[in-house]
């Protein structure tokens, strides 16, 4: 992830439309924005403690998923860290800070939404999917002085999730309540929906980026 973490594969990217010779990230595919670039950076491989250590994509270790589980304090920050870096490699190739959403699903959403709080880059918002805010015992001092007080948040969760449980998500929209401005986050469920995604909840993520990301002819 930007050099930081060479255990990692260089993330995907899908390119704006004017940049042509990339493929799509298939998740992408359907709610593609043309002036839009996605980084799509690859967790690297490690053992994974619910996983009987066995090795799998991860951010950071697991050692449980109820709500007082012991958290990889450690592994999440340097996760951070790597995004961060990512950030501030897009900030030096030209792209504003401003214009940038951090996103994820599950772990990714968890720490997209962690690394905005903790990042000095003021970002244009996140967009966090069936997951959950790491260590949030730690806010909201980590958050106090935050450039993203008033980011926007689209939160999206499945109320059949098994695996990060629907009331996680609403806990952790209440929790991101009290460290941002509360009239900024938005909260969408969706009926019988499990750990996945779902055309419906695509479609709410594409119009959210093109609110918070419009062309910039229309700025």
């Amino acid at each position: 992830m930007c050099g930081n973490n060479m255990s990692a594969p260089l993330p995907a990217i899908v390119p704006a439309a004017r940049d042509t010779g990339h493929s799509h990230v298939k998740a992408f595919a359907g709610i593609r924005i043309p002036h839009v670039k996605y980084i799509c950076p690859h967790a690297p491989i490690m053992p994974v403690t619910l996983n009987m250590r066995m090795n799998m994509p991860s951010w950071f270790d697991i050692y449980g998923l109820s709500p007082n589980a012991n958290e990889d304090e450690a592994g999440i920050k340097r996760a951070s860290e790597n995004i961060k870096a990512l950030i501030d490699q897009e900030v030096k190739n030209g792209i504003p800070s401003h214009r940038i959403i951090l996103g994820g699903f599950s772990q990714g959403g968890a720490l997209s939404l962690y690394t905005a709080l903790t990042t000095q880059q003021k970002l244009a918002g996140v967009v966090a999917l069936s997951c959950w805010l790491p260590l949030h015992k730690s806010f909201p001092q980590a958050a106090a002085n935050s450039a993203n007080k008033d980011m926007h948040v689209l939160q999206c969760h499945g109320d059949a999730d098994p695996l990060v449980p629907y009331a996680f998500g609403i806990q952790t929209a209440e929790k991101m309540k009290g460290l941002i401005n509360p009239a900024n986050i938005t909260f969408k469920s969706y009926r019988g929906l499990p750990h996945s995604a779902c055309p419906e909840e695509m479609v709410d993520v594409k119009r959210f980026i093109e609110k918070q990301l419009p062309p910039i002819s229309d700025e």
